[in-house]
């Protein structure tokens, strides 16, 4: 009986071998077909003429067209090839639709988006847009859905999730640049609605304390540094009488249970700066640009060279990245121009306080008098599941969005949903000349509004902001207030003359890092959308001074500095702080001291125990003082979350002087206070749980002290560049992810790294010599796992490597050809 089991057994396990091995032959199989061609002739409807697609060695294609129509056609061809999937994703994320692909586990995120209703508005921006551009983005729509009819299989991830792509619509792409905006904008209002709570509860003089318009870390493009915040007197805020310091207990046990280093989040941004022709090596202008955004699998951008015919006969060629779901050259170069971004950060969206009708709760009123609360009803289809409903109560301002902690109804004013967000004007930059024309054409151009730097063949620089600028009247937007009697709002858009401009600064240099670049007359227009610490800004705009005349590779040596000078002064302290007499029969701080000392590289280098340490006892700090400080603020509202990106003013500001009536009344002085900050940074470190685990790894106990000095920083900032489907399914991580790598980098320096964000591409360039520009990004250019281009590029940028801007030799060839009797595109 038992030998008959073990026949019966063993012919299963073989069958089961062999159905595995046929199912792993057939998924292989599968998922091979969905390879794009590289090489040979396709075929396809809507072309006027050939295409080639030449490839190089990395898989970044050349596109030569006889004209735009068939360029745009192609682009949306070879970026359907490499990254359908990722254009699918970009528009259901902006569209609320993910539910519809993965499922009810997207519901709630569906019905967050859905408040926007973005594809209603993606439509009316492309019946609204220029002839000559809505002829481009039928071609691209055209392209798309050939390239994606070409493949020989769908792409990858449908075959994992059992499910379907569907066909590219005219406002899909429309809709990712709308996932842009909520990339890249508080899309809520957030920080208004923050700061509001803030001066109720506190009063004004605390809350200017805490959110101070700026510190002396600016370095803004036009106006001074504002300098550190006073400190409110006594009379204005005793913590030795206020219940607020009673939750310092519960701040720390919180933080002890958090599973990763509590630290503000890193804002999307990115760096760029110019310099003109007296400052370069070789006589011509130059611009650098890194966009920095959270990091996937694939990257966000598409490198791309496009090239075809002017109606002069001169050959126009683009070269730099573009974003999958549209024509458009984001950021790059047409030789005659080269341009960068950074966020802008300004003010683009405002919380309206709504005054019900007294007559009637189902009105509210406006300057017009009262009004119905319109009611739109929208549904969620949702795979394997039944259909989800939302309803939207819109105003004439935009829809309700939540109730304030008095119990007042707000409703959202937020520019991208206006049709004048999105036109398309980009494309007007391709063929410029001048960066005057460019300037001039970034103010016409709807886009998420973007610093604007851009240089010319005859070495000259400027900036400007791009992308549409609301008109206020009667408030600066940082606080939620009423529009109900028409004092308050908005007057239209900003006339291209009315926007802040730089030419051809007499220093020859322009910077920006999405923090404040303006005073005066121009911030009021621009607004203060909480903006960054300008500690980035600051250590560029210096380092461009440093080096007198630049070339391609000086200025890719600034992208790549790590060099922690906005935490110098903080090691200063904690190394005063750590004296001899604190240090008696205390070994742990003795020790922390040590390592400070020794392993401190004066970067955010990954081998540095010593700038970990003096990061997290800053970190600590900040949690403690301001956790403190605006506990009745969580008091009232437990999803307040300080917008204080301007914290380390009022901070460093404590930290130095020290007032007796905001110390902690348990502490017999400030030095005490700031030595207990050192040993709770230890405990993080060297006790079990969460925090522990997260920090080194291991489990059980308190970790010797010996375990201090693997905390490096490179433990802490290991990369996790992850495709959308692992986040899921982790299993499919070893497959799809990037490799974990230890990198250097912070948020408060040039070179901004995290384990999930950081730069999405770093580009330096001189128009008219793109020979010797500089260009590399993560992940590479396919975004199917069997292709070779799949991770290609990912060393050179996570080595900060200077490899070239222009597509090398091509390597493949494929020509697109008009269809025989199939009709062509309009």
């Amino acid at each position: 009986m038992l030998g008959r089991l073990t026949k019966i057994a063993a012919v299963v396990l073989v069958a089961l071998v062999l159905a595995g091995a046929i199912g792993a032959l057939w998924l292989r199989h599968t998922l091979r077909a969905s390879l794009p061609a590289l090489d040979g002739e396709i075929a396809v409807a809507g072309l006027r003429a050939p295409v080639t697609i030449e490839r190089d060695g990395l898989g970044i294609p050349t596109i030569r067209a006889a004209d735009r129509n068939d360029l745009a056609f192609a682009t949306g061809f070879v970026h359907a090839q490499d990254r359908f999937f990722q254009m699918d994703l970009l528009r259901r994320v902006a569209a609320g639709e993910l539910a519809a692909l993965v499922g009810p586990a997207a519901v709630p995120a569906d019905e967050n988006v859905r408040l926007h209703r973005f594809r209603t508005r993606a439509r009316r921006m492309i019946e609204s847009a220029a002839p000559r551009h809505l002829e481009l983005i039928h071609a691209y729509t055209d392209g798309v859905n050939a390239g994606l009819g070409s493949l020989g299989g769908k792409p990858v991830e449908y075959v994992l999730l059992r499910q379907e792509p569907g066909p590219w619509r005219l406002e899909d792409g429309t809709l990712v640049l709308l996932a842009m905006f909520l990339d890249l904008q508080d899309e809520r209002a957030r920080a208004d609605a923050d700061r509001g709570l803030m001066r109720d509860v506190l009063g004004e003089p605390l809350y200017a304390f805490l959110m101070p318009r700026g510190t002396d870390w600016d370095a803004p493009l036009m106006g001074e540094p504002y300098g550190d915040p006073p400190i409110p007197g006594p009379e204005v805020v005793d913590l030795r009488t206020m219940d607020g310091w009673s939750a310092l207990r519960d701040t720390e046990q919180a933080a002890r249970a958090a599973p990763v280093l509590r630290e503000s989040p890193l804002a999307a941004g990115s760096n760029n700066w110019a310099v003109d022709a007296s400052r370069s090596a070789h006589g011509g202008a130059l611009v650098a640009g890194d966009m920095h955004l959270g990091l996937d699998v694939p990257n966000v951008w598409y490198r791309a060279s496009l090239v075809w015919p002017g109606d002069d006969g001169q050959q126009h060629r683009l070269t730099g990245v573009t974003l999958p779901g549209g024509p458009v050259l984001v950021a790059g170069s047409n030789g005659h121009v080269a341009w960068a971004f950074t966020n802008s950060y300004g003010d683009w969206s405002d919380l309206v306080l709504i005054e019900p009708d007294p007559d009637d709760p189902d009105r509210y009123l406006t300057p017009d008098g009262p009004r119905d609360f319109e009611r739109v009803t929208e549904t969620i289809e949702v795979a394997g599941g039944a259909p989800a409903t939302l309803e939207i109560v819109e105003t004439i301002w935009g829809p309700l969005v939540d109730r304030d902690h008095l119990g007042r109804q707000r409703a959202l004013r937020w520019l991208a949903h206006d049709t004048a967000a999105v036109n398309f004007g980009q494309l007007g930059i391709e063929t410029l000349r001048t960066v005057d024309e460019a300037l001039a054409q970034a103010n016409r151009t709807g886009i998420p509004a973007q610093n604007f730097v851009a240089v010319d063949r005859e070495g000259r620089i400027g900036w400007t902001l791009m992308g549409i600028v609301p008109q206020r009247r009667g408030f600066d937007g940082r606080l939620p207030v009423s529009w109900a009697d028409g004092s308050n709002g908005w007057d239209g858009w900003l006339e291209p003359a009315e926007y802040p401009r730089i030419l051809d600064p007499p220093e020859g240099r322009l910077w920006t890092a999405n923090a404040r670049v303006a005073d005066g007359d121009a911030l009021l227009k621009i607004g203060d959308g909480n903006y960054p610490l300008g500690a980035r800004a600051r250590q560029i705009r210096d380092g461009l001074r440093a080096l007198g005349k630049a070339d391609e590779r000086d200025l890719l040596s600034i992208q790549l500095d790590d060099r922690a000078l906005f935490l110098e002064r903080w090691r200063d302290l904690l190394l005063e702080l750590l004296s001899d007499e604190a240090l008696r029969d205390r070994p742990e701080r003795a020790e922390l001291r040590r390592l400070v000392v020794e392993t401190w590289t004066g970067r955010a280098s990954t081998d540095s125990v010593g700038f970990r340490l003096v990061r997290g006892y800053r970190l600590f700090v900040s949690e403690l003082l301001f956790e403190a400080l605006l506990a009745p603020c969580r008091k009232i509202e437990p999803e307040f979350s300080y917008p204080g990106r301007q914290s380390e003013g009022p901070l460093w500001r404590l930290v130095s002087e020290r007032p007796a009536h905001l110390l902690h009344p348990r502490f017999a002085s400030w030095e005490a206070w700031l030595l207990h900050a050192v040993d709770y940074t230890l405990d993080y470190y060297l006790e079990t749980g969460p925090a522990a685990v997260a920090a080194l790894g291991e489990d059980g106990g308190r970790l010797p002290l010996s375990t201090l000095s693997e905390a490096t920083w490179g433990a802490r900032n290991t990369t996790r560049i992850t495709h959308p489907l692992s986040r899921a399914v982790p299993q499919l991580g070893r497959w799809l992810d990037a490799p974990a790598l230890p990198l250097p980098g912070d948020s408060n320096m040039p070179r901004v790294q995290g384990p999930t964000f950081g730069a999405s591409q770093r580009m330096v360039v001189s128009p008219g010599r793109e020979q010797d520009g500089l260009f590399h990004m993560p992940g590479g250019q396919s975004g199917h796992p069997l292709s070779p281009h799949y991770l290609d590029q990912h060393d050179a940028w996570a080595n900060g490597l200077p490899t070239p801007f222009l597509p090398g030799p091509t390597v493949h060839t494929l020509t697109l050809t008009p269809k025989r009797g199939a009709e062509s595109a309009p």
